[in-house]
């Protein structure tokens, strides 16, 4: 009876950790993860382009780095960037996973930007792309997959956040003519 009880709970626990991993924006043309948005926002491609720079500025420990393309003529910011992954066991303690690298791109154009976060992999002795990682019939397939592709959907998550609200028009200060 116990082992029937215990059969059950490990099933359900199996089926809510596979409800907790996201759907993943996957690029038709590429079959890579890839988030991408045309943001409607008021402003012209150099104000986006300034706002851009000042949010990577401030995002990124080591902006310069970060960017491969500054080109406020075409609109265009490209970066590479890598992120920490973490197992984490069922007790909470977290020991590192590795590192995923992944390229994103910037487009900006009057009243109107576009992102782009895709080629996610992880770096070791060669890339491995984390789409291996969606495949639960691979035969080195491991649990901790999941938890490295919430991860990513977590970082993508929050990256995009912080651009759309860096990427807003800065409230203008009143002149004290207008008192």
């Amino acid at each position: 009876m116990k082992t029937i009880q215990l059969s059950f709970l490990l099933s359900i626990l199996s089926i809510s950790l596979l409800a907790q991993r996201p759907n993943f924006p996957i690029d038709e043309d590429t079959g890579l993860i890839t988030y991408k948005e045309v943001v409607e926002e008021e402003g012209t491609k150099q104000e986006f382009f300034n706002r851009a720079i000042g949010w990577i500025n401030g995002f990124y420990t080591n902006p310069v780095n970060v960017t491969k393309t500054r080109d406020p003529e075409s609109g265009l910011i490209k970066g590479l960037h890598r992120i920490k992954i973490k197992n984490i066991d069922e007790d909470g303690n977290e020991t590192d996973a590795g590192v995923v690298q992944y390229r994103f791109t910037l487009g900006l154009k009057d009243g109107r930007y576009r992102y782009i976060l895709t080629e996610f992999s992880l770096k070791q002795g060669s890339k491995i792309p984390v789409e291996k990682w969606l495949n639960k019939d691979d035969q080195q397939y491991n649990s901790n997959w999941d938890q490295y592709l919430t991860q990513i959907n977590d970082f993508a998550e929050s990256w995009i956040a912080s651009l759309k609200k860096g990427m807003k028009p800065k409230a203008k200060k009143k002149d004290d003519d207008d008192w």
